[in-house]
């Protein structure tokens, strides 16, 4: 696992940078304690990491349950509540794995997962361009449309403009210019620069600008715009920052209902980002599904023990580590343990963060996830390829993930149905002398009630007098709907004067009186 050490551990810091403020951030924006953010973190990098199958894959809060979370901790009647559904969440996680449940993931059409991919890296560009400079009204990892702070997400664009700190604004200036350096020139120029990686040099830069302006009232960066852990004084105080289950409500139904809320949710966003890691992984990797859905479990069901929120695997993570080089899960589980080590031994340095300067890393990501390019590509597949993209992007965009990924999902269903009435068969006139249509009507290998409506307007556009040779040789499997379709048109076949020679691999068969009858007394061998 530590083969590629090199390549994992500069791309662990990277990780750890784009985690902290969102384990925060989904910690605020779910209205729930920020240390459980940041143990959800450390368990997404150092559990799940540990029993995932995944090798670029990483865990911790997903901004699509923020909102789950901010209802039931309300409705449940408290934090600690809650989080007895995470523990029961997670053991219905490991409940679907047992029932093999991963192989959802494979039905997802691949212009959805990449309209998925495209669409959460807009929407990080759009969400960070306030943190850049430093208006931050909106807590980091708040990624719906309509934000908790009231605003939505262009309106809080238009508001940064009266908002722009002068002291963040450069810094994060500073940062995105050397990020932009180091990713275009100097990576490609030295080892040394592919070992130290430019968002580690921008955070430096970030807390050392900090430091140096602090006095200066025009440029310094006041505390709200600073990265805000909790910070433990003792052992004492870190156990008092740690919330634990109350196990008394275990049989309220509605602790029951939002396990199983947490747990469909977790899987299907888990799910999706494995399918898309996948496809981003450079090495073509694939994730065993079932045993990441065992791991997501085991992580949400210690993950609520200990007062964490709930973990998915997360797009935002996993294409930083992607992009920063990570090869294995040594990089997603190190990052757990930066995670846990900093907040232990040194929060205060944490704190001298500009949350403008890690805008700046995850514009980055933001770009590397939604390149221009790619429009261009999926428009050259043509429309069936390039709608469900399309609108899977703006569903991310103006509601949230899921419905996004939900809408582009029932597009794409939309366009196989469209495929499958278009592909049901294949029609060749070969003659038209003396008047007669010679038809052959060649039927695909697969025939549903989809097809009935393609079929029916081929049969009755049929002429007068023509010979029609309806050829299912290559067709396994024949839906009863489309055998009654042919048999009524037998019927109109004689009032039309239409000669038919049915072939098939059960014989020929000419003006067939019965196409029931036929198909259901002569099954295929």
């Amino acid at each position: 696992m530590f083969k590629y050490l090199k390549n994992d551990l500069p791309a662990s810091i990277v990780v750890f940078f784009v985690a902290l403020p969102l384990c925060l951030g989904i910690a605020l924006a779910s209205g729930a304690p920020l240390f459980s953010g940041l143990i959800a973190g450390i368990i997404g990098g150092i559990v799940v990491g540990s029993l995932s199958g995944s090798q670029i894959g990483v865990s911790g809060p997903a901004a699509g349950l923020a909102a789950i979370v901010l209802t039931a901790i309300g409705t449940l009647g408290g934090f600690e509540n809650f989080l007895v559904a995470v523990v029961l969440g997670g053991i219905i996680q490991i409940v679907f794995s047992i029932l093999k449940a991963g192989v959802i993931a494979y039905y997802f059409p691949s212009s959805v997962i990449k309209g998925m991919l495209t669409g959460i890296g807009i929407i990080i560009i759009l969400k960070q361009i306030p943190h850049f400079f430093g208006y931050d009204a909106d807590p980091e990892g708040d990624f719906a449309f309509f934000q908790v702070d009231g605003e939505n997400t262009f309106s809080e664009i238009i508001n940064t403009f009266n908002f722009i700190s002068p002291g963040a604004t450069f810094i994060a200036v500073i940062a995105l210019s050397i990020l932009i350096l180091w990713d275009r020139v100097l990576s490609k120029k030295a080892k040394i620069f592919q070992l130290v990686q430019g968002p580690l040099v921008a955070v430096v830069l970030g807390i050392l600008y900090f430091i140096f302006t602090k006095d200066n009232p025009s440029w310094s960066i006041s505390s709200e715009h600073l990265v805000s852990v909790p910070i433990p004084e003792s052992f004492d105080s870190l156990k008092g920052l740690l919330t634990f289950p109350n196990f008394a409500v275990i049989g309220k139904s509605e602790i029951w209902i939002t396990a199983f809320t947490i747990a469909l949710v977790a899987s299907l966003e888990t799910l999706l980002c494995v399918e898309a890691t996948d496809k981003l992984d450079p090495y073509k990797r694939t994730t065993p599904t079932n045993r990441e859905l065992l791991a997501q479990g085991v992580g949400n069901s210690i993950s609520g023990l200990v007062g964490g929120l709930p973990v998915t695997q997360v797009i935002v993570r996993s294409s930083a580590n992607i992009q920063s080089g990570g090869r294995t899960k040594a990089s997603a589980i190190i990052h757990g343990f930066f995670l846990l080590i900093s907040v232990l031994l040194i929060p205060r340095l944490l704190n001298m963060i500009p949350l403008s300067v890690l805008a700046a890393i995850l514009l980055i990501v933001g770009y590397k996830l939604a390149k221009p390019k790619l429009f261009k590509t999926m428009y050259d597949l043509g429309w069936k390829q390039f709608v469900p993209f399309i609108v899977t992007i703006l569903g991310i965009v103006f509601t949230d993930l899921l419905i996004g990924i939900g809408l582009g999902l029932g597009v794409g269903i939309v366009v196989i149905l469209i495929k499958s009435y278009q592909n049901s068969h294949f029609l060749h006139i070969e003659d038209k002398s003396n008047g007669a249509h010679k038809i052959k009507m060649t039927l695909a290998e697969e025939v549903t009630f989809f097809n009935k409506g393609a079929i029916l307007k081929e049969l009755d556009s049929i002429p007068e007098n023509s010979y029609l040779e309806l050829d299912v040789r290559n067709t396994r499997y024949l839906d009863n709907d489309i055998i009654e379709i042919l048999d009524d048109f037998s019927e109109k076949a004689k009032n039309k004067n239409l000669d038919i020679k049915l072939i098939s691999e059960r014989g020929i068969v000419e003006n067939p009186e019965s196409y029931i009858q036929f198909f259901r007394l002569n099954p295929k061998k």
